[in-house]
Formats: structure tokens, sequence, C-alpha cells
């Protein structure tokens, strides 16, 4: 039986407290501790457009309080180049292309943000899925974190020293693998996606885990790498 895991990307000062609140809502009425990827120093214009949330990093703690996994997601979510790195998903990244020295103060910083408030992260991602090999090292170096939350797989697996859980798709559905994760940006979330998320959730509750922050010695099996390969060759294709 498949095991869905929900992930919120996009957490920061500058949000869309509205919608944040809706989507927490929902998840606490079928009792679903989700994975939560917070923007430390948030530089991202497009963020511009919510106001500054004064009470951002209480919520986070009261988050935190009730079971909801916290994630470092990147350090300013800006982009400094179009690299795809070695989860090819988008050709635009903040870390994938740099060097190491460059990526480690980036993870040193933003962790620092988030120690600063509490909290001590034990998994990453990205923004735009865009990571290489220097980032995982950086995140060796300068972190607690062996967690990532990405790459399309059947279940978690053991590479480059590090845990990955999968991540394959933007919106609930029904997939044939061990792990799925839903990633969702509740910041651009239309009702629609509230009224469809939780019908979905309504019929599938008893498959929905917490996001699991363990790591794991499993290295990819043949079935995970026929999945990958696949879903990047869907991806060019398109």
């Amino acid at each position: 039986m498949s095991k869905y895991i929900i992930r919120l990307d996009d957490a920061c000062e500058k949000r869309d407290v509205n919608n944040w609140n809706q989507v927490e809502k929902l998840l606490d009425k079928y009792s679903i501790k989700p994975l939560v990827g917070v923007i430390p120093s948030c530089k991202d214009p497009l963020m511009d457009v919510y106001p500054v949330d004064e009470t951002f990093w209480e919520r986070v703690s009261l988050w935190k309080s009730k079971g909801w996994a916290i994630a470092l997601h990147g350090y300013e979510h800006v982009y400094v180049n179009s690299n795809l790195g070695i989860n090819p998903v988008n050709a635009r990244s903040e870390f994938a292309g740099l060097s190491l020295d460059e990526q480690r103060n980036k993870i040193k910083k933003g962790i620092a943000v988030l120690r600063d408030h509490g909290i001590n992260p034990l998994v990453f991602f990205a923004p735009s899925h865009s990571f290489d090999e220097n980032t995982l090292e950086a995140l060796k170096l300068e972190s607690d974190i062996r967690i990532v939350s990405d790459t399309p797989a059947n279940r978690p697996y053991s590479k480059y020293g590090m845990t990955f859980v999968p991540q394959q798709s933007g919106k609930a559905r029904k997939l044939p693998f061990n792990t799925v994760t839903f990633c969702y940006h509740p910041n651009t979330m239309c009702e629609m996606d509230f009224l469809e998320l939780e019908q979905f959730i309504d019929e599938n509750r008893k498959k929905f885990i917490q996001f699991p922050e363990q790591t794991v010695k499993r290295k990819m099996s043949l079935l995970d790498r026929a999945i990958n390969k696949l879903y990047f060759a869907r991806r060019k294709r398109k």
C-alpha cells in the first residue's frame, strides 16, 4: 500500500497568511503532519506581494510543537544561475554549480537563522529542486541534516551519504509507489486546490504518514532507477 506525505514549500516571513492558515486547518482536521520548508532569509522578489508576518517564527515553533517536520528550504530563495544540478527538474538554482565554499556559506547562514529561532532542521530541499554534490557536502559539513526531500523513486534510499525521501508530484493523486510526497505551495493555492486536496485526503486518510526523519542505508533498487529515468525522460518530451 502506498504511503503519502504532504510537503509545504516556501514558508517565510512574507507569505499568504490566509492560505497558510487554511491549509493548516485542513491538515489539522485530518491529523496530518506535513513537512514544511522554511526559507531562512527570503529575498525572492516574488514574495514581495505579501506583507511581512511579524508572528511567522512563532508559527514555525507552533508547527514544530504539533509534530510537523521543519526543513531548511534554501537560504534566500534567489536563483543565481540556470544549472540543473543532479535532480534536473528546473533550469534554475540557488545552489547547483556554485563552489563548495559558496554553498557552505549559504547553508551555514541558513542554519544559523533557524537555530536562532530554536529550530535545528534535519531535512533539506532546494528551491526548484536544484542541487548538486557540493550542496550535499555543504549540508554534511555545516548542519545535522542527512535527509533530502526530493528525487523521483519508489521509496527512501541512501546515496552520497544522504537519505533521499522521494518527491514525485505537485498535487495529491494516486501513484503506484511505496512512498509518495505531494509538494504544495500554499502561497499560490486557489480554492479549487483546497477542495481537491481535502477530497483526496478524505478518501485516502489512512495512507498519510508523518515525514520520516530517520536515515536509511538502503541503496537505490532497479525499480527506483527505472522510475527516476522514466520521470526525467517524460519531462524532456514535454
